[in-house]
C-alpha cells in the first residue's frame, strides 16, 4: 500500500473537476500582465553586476552566446511548462504536473523544492536589495547605521567559517520583506499593478544602457571573443573540457551558461499565476516564452554594450556597467543604472515572494500541508493570506539575520531540477492522455523535452558538488516532513487506503 500511495497520480479530470471549487483564486490577469511578471521576476540587478564579472572572469565577450545557450535551455523548459499550463490552469506549476504524471511522491519532492527556490531566492534578493538601496542613499549622503545595516553573520570563504559583523540585523533588507508582503495579501491586482510599474522602469534603464551605451562600442574589444575558450564542463566540480582558472574552476562559454543560467530563474513562477489568468489557456503560454525571449534579448544587449565599451580584462566585476559609463565620461549614469537596481530587485522579491504560497496552496489542497492553514483563502482581498504571512516573515527572518551567500546556488540548482521534472511530464503525459485538450501543444516532442532535460543535466552536472550535496541534504528534510504528516494526511493517500466505495 505505501508503494502504491507513493507512486499514485492524481489524474487530469479530477484536477480540472478541483477547478470549480469555492476556494478559488481571482481571475484578473490577462497576457500582458503575465509577461510583466515574468520580465520582472527575471531582469534584476544581476544584468547591471553579474554580466561583468562573468565577462571579465569567465566567458569574455563570447558571454553572449553563454546567454543564448541559458536561454535556449530555457526555451525548452518553457515549451513544456506552456503545455501543461494550458492544460492545467491551476495554483501549484511544477509541483502539480509531476503530481499528474509521475506521482505522490515526486510531486513532494518538486513542491519541496519549489518552495526553496522562491523563499530562499526572495531572502537573497532582499539582501541584494538592501546592499543597492544603501548605495543609493549614500548618494544623498545618507547612511543607515551598521548595526542595521547587515546581517548578524556572514560566511567567511576564505577562513571557511561563520564570522559576527556586529550587527543586530538588516533593517533595510527586513523592511522592504515586509512591504511586499502587505502589497501580496492585499491582492493580486495590486501586486501586478506594483510589479508593472517597478518592470517599467528598470527595462527603460535596460533600454538607456543598450541605446546609448552603443554609440561608445569599439568593435576591437571583441577581440578575441572567446579568451577563456567555448566549453568549459565539469561533472560533480571535476573539469572535464576546457580550460581552468588558478582555482581549478572550469571558464569558457559553456561554464558562462551554467554560471549566469541565475540571471534566468523566475520566468517558470508565471505559470505558478494560471488559477489568477484570464484565459490561462492563451494567457499562460503567451506570459512564459515572452518574458523569456524579450529578456534573453536585454541580457545579449547589454553584455554585447558591455565588452564592446570596455575590454573583457579591463570590467570591473563589481559594477560593470556603471563603471564603463563612468570610464565614457558619463558618470550621471550611474544614478539611472543604481535606480533601476532597485527597481528590479524590487520586482524580483515581490515575483518569487508572490509565487511561494501558491505553491503551498496547491499542496494544502492535496492535504500533504495543513489546509486550514495554506489553503485560507481571505474572503476579501482573495489571495492566501496566512501562507503569504509566514513566508514574508520568513524571508524576513533570513535576510535580516542570516547568510544567504551559501543558500544562493541552491536556488539555480533546484530550478533545473524542477525543469527536468517538467520536461519528463510532457513525455510521460503525451503517453498517457494522449487525447486530453491541449490548447498549446509544445513543438516536436519528444525532440525538444529530450533536449530541454539534456541540457538542464549539463548545468546541473557543472555546478560545483558542494551544491548536489545542499539540494540533497533540503530534500531529506522534505521527505522527513512528507512520512511524518504529508503521507497520512494525503486526501489521495486516504481514498487509496479506504478502498473503493461498496455497492
Amino acid at each position: 500500500m505505501l508503494m502504491k500511495q507513493l507512486f499514485a497520480r492524481k489524474s487530469l479530470s479530477v484536477l480540472l473537476k478541483d477547478m470549480e471549487g469555492d476556494q478559488r483564486l481571482k481571475r484578473v490577469l490577462g497576457p500582458v500582465t503575465l509577461t510583466a511578471l515574468g520580465v520582472g521576476a527575471v531582469i534584476g540587478a544581476g544584468i547591471f553586476v553579474a554580466t561583468g564579472s562573468a565577462a571579465n572572469h569567465v566567458a569574455g565577450p563570447a558571454l553572449m552566446v553563454s546567454y543564448m545557450v541559458a536561454g535556449m535551455t530555457c526555451i525548452f523548459a518553457a515549451l513544456c511548462y506552456a503545455e501543461f499550463a494550458s492544460m492545467a490552469p491551476v495554483a501549484g506549476s511544477a509541483y502539480t504536473y509531476a503530481y499528474t504524471t509521475m506521482g505522490e511522491l515526486f510531486a513532494w519532492i518538486i513542491g519541496w523544492d519549489l518552495v526553496l527556490e522562491y523563499a530562499v531566492g526572495a531572502a537573497t534578493v532582499a539582501n541584494g536589495w538592501s546592499g543597492y538601496f544603501q548605495s543609493v542613499l549614500a548618494k544623498f549622503n545618507i547612511v543607515i547605521p551598521k548595526v542595521v545595516s547587515q546581517a548578524t553573520v556572514i560566511y567567511d570563504p576564505k577562513a571557511g567559517e561563520f564570522v559576527l559583523t556586529g550587527a543586530w540585523f538588516n533593517l533595510p533588507a527586513v523592511v522592504i520583506s515586509l512591504i511586499v508582503t502587505a502589497i501580496l495579501v492585499k491582492g493580486i491586482s495590486e501586486s501586478a499593478g506594483f510589479n508593472a510599474v517597478m518592470v517599467l522602469v528598470k527595462v527603460i534603464a535596460v533600454l538607456f544602457v543598450i541605446l546609448v551605451g552603443a554609440f561608445y562600442i569599439a568593435p576591437e574589444n571583441w577581440t578575441p571573443f572567446a579568451p577563456y575558450g567555448w566549453t568549459g564542463l565539469s561533472f560533480f566540480g571535476i573539469p572535464v573540457a576546457g580550460q581552468t582558472d588558478p582555482s581549478g574552476q572550469p571558464v569558457g562559454m559553456l561554464a558562462g551558461a551554467a554560471i549566469i543560467f541565475f540571471a534566468y530563474i523566475g520566468f517558470d513562477s508565471v505559470s505558478t499565476h494560471a488559477e489568477e489568468a484570464k484565459n490561462p489557456q492563451r494567457d499562460v503560454p503567451i506570459g512564459i516564452i515572452a518574458s523569456l525571449v524579450i529578456c534573453t534579448v536585454l541580457y545579449i544587449a547589454v553584455v554585447a554594450v558591455l565588452t564592446g565599451m570596455v575590454k573583457y580584462d579591463k570590467i570591473d566585476v563589481n559594477a560593470g556597467v556603471s563603471s564603463a559609463f563612468k570610464a565614457a565620461g558619463l558618470p550621471w549614469a550611474e544614478f539611472i543604472i543604481a535606480s533601476a537596481g532597485v527597481a528590479g530587485i524590487t520586482s524580483v522579491l515581490l515575483v518569487m515572494m508572490l509565487s511561494a504560497p501558491r505553491v503551498f496552496l496547491a499542496m494544502a489542497r492535496d492535504g500533504l500541508v495543513p489546509k486550514a492553514f495554506f489553503a485560507d483563502i481571505h474572503p476579501k482581498f482573495q489571495t492566501p493570506w496566512r501562507s503569504t504571512i509566514l513566508i514574508g516573515l520568513f524571508v524576513s527572518f533570513l535576510s535580516g539575520f542570516l547568510p544567504i551567500d551559501a543558500l544562493l546556488h541552491l536556488t539555480n540548482i533546484g530550478t533545473l531540477f524542477a525543469f527536468v521534472i517538467v520536461c519528463g511530464a510532457v513525455l510521460i503525459m503525451r503517453k498517457t492522455n494522449p487525447g486530453a485538450n491541449r490548447p498549446f501543444r509544445c513543438p516536436l516532442v519528444p525532440i525538444v523535452p529530450i533536449l530541454g532535460i539534456a541540457c538542464c543535466l549539463m548545468l546541473m552536472f557543472s555546478l560545483p558538488a558542494a551544491n548536489w550535496w545542499r539540494l540533497f541534504a533540503w530534500l531529506g528534510l522534505g521527505l522527513v516532513i512528507y512520512f511524518c504528516y504529508g503521507r497520512n494526511h494525503s486526501i489521495l493517500g486516504k481514498e487509496l487506503r479506504q478502498g473503493p466505495p461498496v455497492a
